[in-house]
């Protein structure tokens, strides 16, 4: 950041903070006791910003427990829409009023087919979750939906997608024409001022659609994968010098893992183009699974028979609870009292007082 100044977002400056600090002594911490071995471990506090790498797990396990009460029993749909290479580099610099236009466009696509009676003809829900990159880490505007398989009616009937030897949602190739024409209008009056580029239906607008495993679990672990997952994990990096970033991936061609080498510099760059404008929603529900219409949800789990309501604590809320220990390998680990930064030998300095105003808030130091 010293080195770009003011070319650096605050966004991403911020990000950059956070990570650098995340579950070391700058944010405090807990102590844990191992109720098997009886042996005590610090446990730092995680920066939880979403940019993070190692703080999606955690983000992860909390939004399918809230997520769990919702579900149908009917079989589930996973929808992807792609925008064409033309336009992704206009929507990376106009984020705040494109990106929206691209959940829009995508749902409203969808919805307008879903009405139509040769397919569902009802309304329906979905959840959406937007992503911005490759598997090598480049521009790549994206959004991943979770559909439940039917449709509310007019009179209050829901229609489930009957089991053939292929389910299928809506024709993704109607699904992708409609959602060309949706994204450009949308697109045209979130930026007025912009000049767009001249793309056709002819171009890869690309609609990806098939059929979840079926399982109220199966269903939350899949789409939990995409929901809090940064662009990369901290298992893909190989190595990390001065001079050069190594990181694993998966390419698109041949579906084989490879390395990229690239210099600090390049990667941060890649990494950062990720890191959202702040107070940016990622996950956003449309349809009969906004939160508007949770009583109309309640009504149609109701009706297929499911009551609402957690049945059993999931792994995940066990995992939170209880934590691996790292001497015995029992899960045995809870957590304990509270360490403040003082106590891990981070002490508060204060500015000199000036008449200007009021002291500025604390800063802290590792001391010596």
């Amino acid at each position: 950041m010293a080195r770009f100044g003011k070319a650096v977002l605050p966004s991403h400056a911020r990000a950059l903070r956070d990570i650098a600090r995340c579950r070391t002594p700058a944010l405090g911490g807990h102590l844990a006791e191992c109720q098997s071995c009886g042996s005590r471990h610090i446990e730092y506090h995680s920066c939880n910003n979403r940019g993070c790498p190692q703080c999606g797990g955690a983000r992860t396990d909390k939004w399918i427990e809230q997520q769990r009460d919702l579900l149908l029993p009917v079989p589930y749909f996973h929808v992807v829409f792609t925008l064409p290479e033309e336009l992704r580099f206009l929507v990376r610099s106009q984020q705040r009023q494109l990106l929206p236009a691209l959940f829009r466009a995508a749902f409203e696509a969808l919805a307008t087919l879903s009405r139509d009676p040769q397919y569902l003809g009802g309304r329906i829900g979905a959840l959406a979750v937007l992503h911005t990159w490759t598997r090598a880490l480049e521009w790549h505007p994206h959004v991943h939906m979770l559909v439940p398989g039917g449709a509310l009616t007019v009179d209050g009937k829901w229609i489930t997608i009957p089991k053939r030897n292929k389910r299928i949602l809506v024709p993704t190739q109607k699904l992708a024409r409609l959602f060309w024409g949706r994204f450009m209008s949308m697109a045209r009056r979130a930026a007025p001022d912009v000049a767009f580029p001249d793309v056709t239906r002819k171009k890869r607008w690309i609609v990806y659609c098939k059929e979840v495993v079926q399982g109220s679990d199966r269903v939350l672990e899949y789409l939990g994968r995409y929901v809090h997952r940064t662009a990369i994990s901290n298992r893909a990096v190989v190595s990390c010098t001065d001079r050069s970033v190594t990181f694993r991936y998966r390419s698109h061609r041949d579906d084989k893992t490879k390395l990229m080498t690239l210099s600090p510099d390049e990667f941060l760059r890649r990494f950062l183009q990720h890191v959202l404008p702040r107070g940016f929603h990622r996950v956003r529900s449309f349809g009969l699974l906004h939160p508007k219409h949770r009583t109309t949800l309640r009504r149609i789990q109701l009706m297929l028979g499911r009551g609402h309501g957690l049945a059993s604590a999931s792994r995940s809320s066990q995992r939170a609870i209880l934590r691996r220990c790292p001497v015995c390998n029992a899960i045995a680990l809870r957590r304990g009292l509270p360490i403040s930064r003082i106590d891990l030998g981070i002490q508060p300095r204060r500015p000199k007082a000036t008449d200007n105003g009021p002291r500025a808030p604390p800063q802290f130091e590792v001391s010596s």
